[in-house]
Formats: structure tokens, sequence, C-alpha cells
């Protein structure tokens, strides 16, 4: 749980944290909400000055989650990409939502055919951009291609201070 002299310390957090609030119901579609929540992060659009100057320099090793805020209905993470980083193909257990604070990625969009994982789409995502998914249609890959340190900032339906967002990782054959 984030403690009030963190909200302090990261300018715009408490305020995006009491607005997702009101956008997580444990009833509501997954869907819906995903989408809701990508409107309060293209509204409040917080900066990347979230993080430390420290923080936003990210990581040669791969890129670099720093967890802002954690409770038992959403976790809201800063994700900083080096230039050429990137995930594997993937999906999630629970809806998330994201902004691209700085810089700009690369989502690459899979589905399912039969018993062979295909690639249906890929998006550029400039800074401001954001973007909601739920399971099951939540197949994808993120990657910075630019030249430039990127930042996102995820929101995603569960606690991830018990563990991971990510359900499955795919191969392409």
């Amino acid at each position: 749980m984030t403690t009030a002299s963190d909200t302090r310390a990261r300018p715009g957090l408490a305020e995006l944290i009491d607005r997702i609030r009101q956008c997580t119901h444990p009833r509501s579609d997954p869907r819906t909400t995903a989408r809701r929540v990508a409107d309060v992060l293209a509204e409040l659009n917080p900066g990347a000055n979230l993080l430390t100057a420290a923080e936003r320099e990210g990581s040669a090793d791969g890129y670099t989650r720093h967890t802002l805020h954690a409770e038992s209905s959403f976790s809201i993470s800063a994700v900083v990409w080096r230039p050429g980083q990137i995930t594997e193909i993937h999906d999630h257990l629970v809806w998330c939502s994201f902004l691209v604070l700085q810089g700009a990625e690369t989502e690459n969009i899979f589905d399912i055919d039969g018993d062979r994982l295909v690639q249906i789409g890929r998006k550029q995502r400039p800074t401001g951009s954001v973007s909601g998914v739920a399971p099951p249609d939540d197949i994808h890959q993120v990657h910075n291609t630019g030249d430039t340190v990127a930042i996102t900032l995820h929101v995603y339906g569960a606690d991830l201070s018990q563990g991971t967002s990510v359900r499955r990782t795919y191969r392409l054959r």
C-alpha cells in the first residue's frame, strides 16, 4: 500500500489513486473497467515526474518496473524501457490499462488461430497514448522501437505486491 509520504513525493499520484478507486468495482465488467481507467489516465496524464531522475534512467539489463501503489483491487506501476527493450509475448490474469508518459512504444497484438499464435495487429503508441485490455483478448508484446527511453504507466486489476499479472507467455512458431 502506498503511504501518504509516498504520494506527496510523487506529484499527481494521490489524485490518480482516488480516481482509479472510483472506477474499480468488483462486479464491473473487466473491459469496462479497463476503458474507464484508461480514460482517467488520459485525463490526468500525470507525467514522467512521478518517477525520480534515477528511476527514469532504466537498466541496460531489461525494462524496469517500479510499483508506485498496490492495494487489493488494483496496482499502479511505471515501466522504464531503454531503446530496443521488449517483453515476451504474453497475456494477463486481469484487466490492464496503460499510458505512455514519455517516448513511444510499439504494441504487437496476437490471437490464437486453432493451435497457432498469429499476429493480428501492431499499434504505434506515442507519448500520451492510452490503451485498456482485458482477458481473454489481451495477448500482446510491448517493445521500445525508438531511440530514447520510454516510460509507461500501467494500472492492473490486482495487487501486484502479491505476484505478477502475467498469465502465460507464448512463442511464435
